[in-house]
């Protein structure tokens, strides 16, 4: 009897033993299955954060991006992101302007796309900008490079360090947003080399024969200077470029009816060897051509010396403005009445209305004409005489007047 309730016993025990194990093996599949629902959970939430969500350790222009939208990413990057380069008296950095956006979210985007993985991945990612990178590299050598600017057969050095002031990149564009000593230094070559307004000794013709006497002349519209402006926008696409030198002639500017500059590289302080001389006391005009006298008249009358300053042809160099044939010369009298005078050859070298002209309506051509009965301050040639001025003459050359 013991042994059957020993049994009975044993038998109860295990049966504890067969329902505890049954509890903790469906325990164990109920809490597997609440593991595996939960980590396919959590995979399917990273996947979908990983669809629109940068990585943790991914860095844009500098900036930390991690677990950001495309869009927030943006904003922090244009918020905080440097977006320029400066060269600023011979020294490159990198800053930040407010004002200006540093990407845009199709950029961004694009890197978006690059670092983007199925499931979220820690590994570091460094995106710098290239444009800010060339363009840092690019200010770097321009700040060592030097312009030879050549002018009037002179050479003169234009470091980047000295000349440029201040040099940005930004929005994808060069700009020189400070070059005031670059400036100041093409002003200081325009006084040196322009022949504007300058006074100098040239011979004139004395009767039939060339180059008799040396007198003091000045340029007045006859001439050339540098064309600040142009030059300084060629020196600073030279720097911009790498190119070594910078030629002055193309940049240069003259005065009166045309804006090109005259007598650039010529000999005979830049008067060359076409020119007409008019001699105000022996009202005579001598025409050159080719270094030889082509014409000598020796009765014009020129303005009237008696009349009043604005009667009086102007002294100095000027030169041929256009020829028109024919015209008509239109002014006023000395009582303020208007004049139109008809003339077969019209030759100007003033933009106040002065030029050479034969003049049919003229009677008196002795030397003396001009003392009181001269010009509106034009030359005036006998119509028999006028032809052979008109096929000598050419655009734009000198016309040096003196007493």
């Amino acid at each position: 009897m013991q042994s059957r309730k020993n049994l009975k016993k044993y038998n109860h025990r295990n049966n504890l033993y067969l329902v505890i194990v049954g509890v903790i093996l469906i325990l164990g599949v109920i809490f597997g299955v609440v593991l595996y629902n939960n980590h396919v959970a959590s995979q399917k939430r990273a996947r979908e954060f990983a669809v629109n969500h940068f990585n943790p350790n991914v860095t844009i222009y500098g900036v930390k991006v991690g677990n950001l939208t495309v869009n927030k990413a943006t904003t922090k990057i244009n918020a905080r992101a440097n977006n320029m380069v400066l060269l600023e008296n011979g020294k490159v950095t990198i800053e930040r302007d407010p004002s200006i956006n540093t990407i845009d979210e199709d950029t961004v985007s694009g890197y978006f796309k690059k670092q983007h993985t199925e499931m979220p991945n820690k590994q570091s990612r460094t995106y710098d900008s290239k444009q800010l990178s060339a363009a840092a590299k690019k200010l770097k050598a321009i700040s060592k490079t030097t312009i030879t600017y050549q002018v009037a057969g002179k050479n003169y050095k234009l470091p980047a360090k000295k000349m440029i002031n201040q040099l940005s990149f930004k929005n994808n564009k060069y700009s020189f947003t400070n070059v005031e000593n670059l400036t100041a230094k093409l002003n200081q070559i325009d006084s040196k080399v322009s022949t504007l307004h300058k006074s100098y000794k040239f011979a004139v013709p004395s009767k039939n024969k060339l180059n008799q006497t040396k007198i003091m002349v000045k340029n007045q519209s006859y001439g050339w200077g540098v064309y600040v402006k142009k030059a300084q926008a060629a020196v600073e696409q030279a720097y911009l470029n790498q190119t070594k030198t910078v030629a002055g002639q193309n940049y240069i500017y003259g005065l009166g009816y045309s804006t090109y500059g005259l007598g650039y590289g010529k000999k005979n302080s830049g008067i060359g060897d076409n020119y007409i001389v008019v001699s105000l006391k022996n009202q005579e005009v001598w025409i050159v051509r080719k270094g030889k006298l082509a014409v000598h008249l020796n009765d014009v009358v020129t303005g009237t010396k008696d009349g009043g300053k604005g009667n009086r042809t102007p002294q100095g160099v000027w030169y041929i403005q256009y020829k028109q044939s024919p015209a008509t010369l239109r002014g006023r009298n000395d009582d303020g009445s208007k004049y139109a005078s008809k003339v077969r050859y019209w030759m100007p070298f003033t933009l106040s209305g002065c030029g050479l002209h034969d003049a049919s309506w003229r009677t008196d051509w002795s030397k003396k004409a001009y003392l009181r009965g001269g010009s509106h301050g034009c030359v005036n040639i006998k119509p028999s005489e006028i032809k052979q001025v008109w096929h000598n003459v050419i655009k734009h050359e000198a016309v040096i007047v003196y007493n």
